[in-house]
Parts: structure tokens; C-alpha cells; sequence
């Protein structure tokens, strides 16, 4: 399964909840923000690499961490340099090898951010308790279902005491996950870890479980994602 972790807005969290949920489905997690990579990476090969043709997905992937991640390189001359329209090829490759890949999407409506869509048969979307946000979220949803990567599960992500659970379920038509504000979540990020890596078992690590479990009911049967 190919899953992809999008937002129409910038700095709602896509990569953290794509690194989050990648661990919990025991995926590969490529980050696809081809301009803006935001998940770190050692030395090596990478995705500008392979869209290149300088290096195979699979030797890109880097296995041993607490998620398997297939990273991307951050500068302009290595994001100009790739053929976008080669991701869709890569991530079903690494897909083959490992089974489940969640692709964190940039932001945005252009063509990069459709490309991962394109590669995937779902789509989790990430969002925020602010009125903005939900409709960048909006405009995200009919991208994926008209590229065929139909809604599993929203992660309304940074949430205060009362999020707006009801009214964005009802706003989006899927499940929706509250995903606390903590900052275990941001200490976690900055060592590139999960949560249930950095601190099992707190109240946080479990929302993440949670949307992943939302996200396996749904793709379980293709006819319930919108």
C-alpha cells in the first residue's frame, strides 16, 4: 500500500505526522517535499538522486533507525536536477520491496504536491483547528479523489483541550484524529524519532496509533475511502 500524508497549508505538521504514522504501520516513509525536505538524512543517496538517475530507490532507502526513510536531499541544484514525473516509478519500487511506503507530500496545489497523489492509493490529510486551514484541507481532498487517492483519515493535528472534531468530520467526510500539542512531539521530530520511540506509552503516541488504525479500517475496504 502507498499511502500519502498531504495539506494544502505549509507548517500544519505533514511531516511529522507521515513520520509518526510510518512507524506505526511499520511503512518506508519518503519525503517527496522536493524544495523543502524536512526529514533529516545521512549520508548517502537520496531522493533527488534517484529522480536523476544517479542512484536505485532501494539504495536510497536507509534501514536501522527507529523508521525506515527514504529522505530528500535540500538544495535547489539537486531538486532542478530530478524528473519529477519519475516518483511514481520509484515509490512503487520501494513498495514492492517493503509493502507499505507513506509519502510525505509538499504543500500546496502544483504539480509536485500531485505527483505523490498520483503514486498513492490513499490519502491521510493533514490539518489544523483554524478556520485557513480547513479549507487548504478542502481543496486538498477533491486533489486526491481526482487522482484516485480518496480520504482514509484526517489528523487534525496541534490541538488544544476542545478540538472541532465533530465539525471537521462532518466538513471532510472522514474520520478525523486529534493530535494533542505537546512537545514531546517537536523534541522527538528535531532527533528525526517518533513519539513511541522517544516516549512510550504517553497520551500522544497513542493518537498516532490511533490514526493509524483509522487509516488500515479504511484502506481494508477501498469502497469506504471517499
Amino acid at each position: 500500500m502507498i499511502l500519502a500524508v498531504a495539506g494544502g497549508k505549509g507548517g500544519v505538521g505533514k511531516s511529522t505526522v507521515a513520520l509518526n504514522l510510518g512507524a506505526e504501520l511499520d511503512a518506508v516513509v519518503v519525503d517527496a517535499d522536493l524544495a523543502m525536505a524536512d526529514l533529516a538524512a545521512r549520508r548517502g543517496p537520496d531522493l533527488h538522486d534517484v529522480l536523476a538517475d544517479r542512484a536505485d530507490p532501494l539504495e536510497a532507502v536507509r534501514e536501522g533507525g527507529p523508521v525506515r526513510l527514504l529522505p530528500c536531499g535540500r538544495t535547489l541544484a539537486g531538486a532542478r536536477a530530478g524528473d519529477v514525473t519519475g516518483l511514481v516509478a520509484a515509490v512503487q519500487t520501494v513498495e514492492d520491496a517493503y509493502g507499505t511506503v507513506v509519502i510525505d507530500c509538499p504543500a500546496g496545489m502544483a504539480a509536485d504536491a500531485g505527483m505523490p497523489l498520483l503514486a498513492a492509493a490513499a490519502t491521510v490529510l493533514v490539518t489544523s483547528p483554524r478556520e485557513f486551514a480547513l479549507a487548504d484541507a478542502l481543496r486538498t481532498r477533491e486533489l486526491a479523489r481526482e487522482l484516485d487517492a480518496g480520504l482514509a483519515a484526517v489528523a487534525l493535528n496541534r490541538t488544544g483541550d476542545r478540538p472541532p472534531t465533530d465539525c471537521v468530520r462532518r466538513a471532510l467526510g472522514a474520520p478525523v484524529v486529534p493530535i494533542p500539542d505537546d512537545d514531546r512531539v517537536r523534541r522527538a521530530q528535531r532527533n528525526c524519532s517518533p513519539v513511541s520511540a522517544f516516549s512510550p506509552g504517553c497520551r500522544v503516541a497513542k493518537c498516532f496509533a490511533d490514526l493509524a488504525e483509522q487509516t488500515r479500517l479504511a484502506t481494508e475496504e477501498p469502497s469506504s475511502v471517499p
